[in-house]
């Protein structure tokens, strides 16, 4: 199992969001996105940026916490 580096799968079902929705709005394949959900890949910057602005959430609530 890939180890868990963001939340974006967590908030696109608090949001009623789907993949595909947000790989059209991101302008990404919905492989790219569906990987990246599963934290099997790590978005770049500038698009984790796009998404939180996308989903209007801070950009660190896409993030898993490092410290407590």
């Amino acid at each position: 199992m890939a180890e868990r580096i963001n939340r974006i799968k967590e908030i696109l079902v608090i949001q009623g969001v789907s993949q595909k929705e947000l790989a059209a709005k991101l302008g990404k394949n919905p492989n790219t996105v569906t990987a990246m959900c599963n934290n099997k890949s790590q978005p770049h910057l500038k698009d984790l940026k796009k998404i939180a602005e996308i989903l209007d959430v801070d950009i660190r609530e896409l993030l898993v916490p490092t410290k407590k």
